[in-house]
């Protein structure tokens, strides 16, 4: 399905409106102009096509930190069940989760503490532009991120309480302030610790610790006879 077809079923009216009764924050960036369903239909449909999920069976997702819910419009367009995570401090997402129809537990993501028991595990778990780690900014304007011990807590209940056998964990970080990626050579060798598999500024994960999955390679169509759920696949460690 082209994005031209997704973006025809989206009131675009409605989220104009929308905007105007949740105007910006001040010094909002433009990035963040959500109401640009062209724009993030495209980021969106990226993303879908990333994990195969325009082309794999139905799976159950949980998207955290859901924002607008873009991405799980689009999912369930797709055929996939998705159920979005987020704090409830934005009442633009309160209006766009509303219109896509994208189901949402509100909840926060904080260090070493559990997430909320949402009653069933998913193939897949996502987070994109994560900025759940970010803690506070100290004087000189850097943000206090969690340690390596707060992953790992977060990694362990994600994969112990939230992901079936054979899901996978997907995290997209965004780019530091200096513009360089997340991926410091600390924080790679952490997450390849974890099992996690790097690609430019995402981490994947498998539900299985001695798991490597891979990121979907070319626009080969055909599924590999180890693919999972997704079109992802697994490699030895």
């Amino acid at each position: 399905m082209s994005s031209r077809r997704i973006l025809a079923t989206i009131d675009r009216a409605e989220l104009e409106r929308l905007r105007e009764s949740y105007p910006y924050r001040p010094n909002a960036r433009k990035i963040n102009a959500y109401e640009d369903a062209a724009y993030w239909v495209g980021v969106n449909v990226k993303r879908v096509q990333d994990l195969w999920l325009d082309r794999s069976p139905p799976l159950q997702i949980l998207d955290l930190g859901c924002g607008p819910g873009y991405f799980l419009y689009l999912c369930r367009i797709f055929g996939h069940k998705g159920l979005g995570l987020d704090p409830d401090d934005e009442p633009f997402f309160r209006g766009t989760t509303e219109l896509f129809g994208v189901d949402r537990v509100i909840a926060r993501i904080n260090p070493q503490t559990p997430l909320p028991d949402l009653g069933r595990k998913f193939d897949l778990v996502t987070g994109h532009r994560v900025c759940f780690h970010r803690i506070a900014r100290n004087e000189n304007g850097e943000w206090v991120e969690w340690s390596p011990a707060d992953w790992e807590f977060f990694i362990n209940d994600i994969r112990t309480r939230f992901l079936k056998p054979g899901g996978r964990l997907l995290l997209e970080f965004n780019r530091r302030q200096d513009g360089s990626s997340f991926f410091t050579p600390e924080w790679r060798a952490f997450f390849e610790s974890q099992g996690a598999r790097i690609f430019r500024w995402k981490a994947l994960l498998a539900a299985d610790p001695d798991e490597r999955p891979r990121f979907k390679q070319g626009a080969a169509v055909s599924s590999p006879p180890n693919q999972r759920p997704g079109g992802l696949e697994t490699a030895p460690p």
